[in-house]
């Protein structure tokens, strides 16, 4: 090779290294990124605290054997649990607060043992959860059954337990049952009552691994906290990605509005609109209500896809959608001005907008939903704006909450806003 070849190949890597800011951009984004995912998915397998999972249980029984099922729950490090009523239980799995409400119904004590030995019906357990946590529910409801066999186990196996004395009652009691078969009960309960008595000093839990060959003593019924009950109103995981990519590809419109200003700039455009009668309200003005119309007009069509072509339907308050998505796109436009305030030149400032832009995406939940996000992560991304724009589109479709719901994301997004455009107008070069 010539030469000349290697001279070209040595000015282009000096020209990279010499853009210090371009260089730790191209590092730190992608290492900024894998750190992300790599916490969320297990990081390096060390021992890393997860994330507990919230829930409610509502005890409609109120007996020992429930009060006891509530306890295991709560002692679990996996769960981090709620005593509620049931309306109040369903409306915080309804709004994405809790992963799930646990109702134990009433008589469930007395029910459950009986039905252990196919005495009697068993109890219905009603699990009411969110939709979008199809890998959560089988986890509760695992953790809900260990917990439920070992309260009824242990007190239907237990000569102190009612469940037993009932069923060693009916035995005695019971009209027409032959002598031999009596005898034979009265046997089994004694030879119970001496296995417990012996088992006790070793372990006073020994009673909870016999009930391998009986009867489940409840049944467990999973019903989704969706916006109602038709079969057009589940949840579609549509929604929530078309939202989130709707935020994230908005968002970087405000970067080439903030990019296209340094632009005109640079080909001295500025200077020539400054030169016009018109005042700095009007510059900027006129520049944010374009770009936020501009947006505005973008995500309507992003979602209006959704629902023609995906299915997403806005089974909460249209009016509220319509409120969210025009309060993201004023932020949108005002991020844009800011972006073109701090900025210097356009290539560098692309550079950084894009990475701050793609972080907030993350934060927000637009990629991977918040809510696998661990408990201090959930906490710090509420001072994240793009959270506040996902959770408003998420409970405007499929959660399908009112209008109430979209008030505080809407105040939010508005809030964050007025932020941008004061730093805007801060920094803002007038003269250039």
């Amino acid at each position: 090779m010539s030469p000349a070849f290697f001279a070209l190949v040595r000015k282009d890597l000096r020209l990279f290294l010499q853009d210090r800011r371009a260089l730790v951009l191209n590092l730190l984004a992608p290492v900024l990124i894998a750190a992300f995912f790599g916490s969320l998915f297990g990081g390096s397998g060390s021992a890393g605290k997860p994330s507990r999972i919230p829930v409610a249980v509502t005890d409609l029984d109120g007996s020992p054997s429930s009060a006891k099922v509530l306890a295991g729950l709560q002692a679990h490090a996996n769960l981090s649990v709620q005593v509620l009523p049931a309306g109040q239980a369903a409306a915080q799995v309804r709004k994405g607060e809790l992963r799930a409400a646990i109702t134990l119904p009433a008589g469930f004590g007395a029910q459950a043992g009986r039905a252990m030995f196919g005495a009697g019906p068993a109890p219905e357990i009603v699990v009411t959860h969110d939709p979008s946590q199809s890998m959560v529910l089988p986890m509760v409801e695992g953790l809900l059954s260990q917990s439920v066999m070992q309260v009824v186990g242990q007190d239907a196996m237990s000569p102190s337990g009612s469940t037993f004395r009932e069923l060693r009652q009916q035995a005695e009691s019971a009209e027409g049952l032959p002598d031999a078969q009596r005898e034979d009960l009265a046997a089994m309960f004694r030879s119970i009552e001496k296995v417990q008595a012996q088992a006790a000093p070793a372990s006073g839990a020994a009673s909870s691994g016999a009930v391998g060959g009986l009867r489940q003593p409840f049944a467990l019924r999973a019903v989704e906290a969706s916006a109602g009950s038709g079969p057009a109103q589940g949840y579609n995981g549509y929604a929530h990605s078309f939202g989130g990519m709707g935020v994230q590809f908005i968002l970087m419109l405000g970067v080439d509005i903030g990019v296209g200003l340094l632009l005109m700039r640079r080909m001295d455009l500025w200077k020539r609109l400054r030169a016009a009668p018109l005042g700095r309200a009007s510059l900027l003005g006129s520049r944010m209500a374009s770009a936020t119309l501009i947006a505005f007009g973008l995500f309507v069509a992003i979602l209006a896809v959704g629902m023609g072509v995906f299915g997403v339907r806005v089974h909460g308050s249209a009016l509220g959608l319509l409120a969210i998505l025009l309060a993201f796109s004023v932020l949108t436009a005002t991020f844009g001005l800011m972006v073109a305030a701090l900025g210097r030149t356009p290539e560098a400032t692309r550079g950084l907008a894009i990475m701050v832009t793609l972080l907030m995406v993350m934060l927000g939940g637009a990629w991977v939903p918040s809510f696998i996000f661990p408990e201090w992560l959930q906490t710090v991304t509420l001072f994240v704006p793009t959270r506040w724009a996902v959770d408003g589109i998420d409970a405007m479709t499929w959660r399908g909450l009112g209008l109430e719901a979209a008030l505080q994301p809407t105040a939010v997004l508005l809030a964050f806003s007025a932020a941008f455009a004061a730093v805007a107008l801060w920094r803002f070069r007038w003269d250039e």
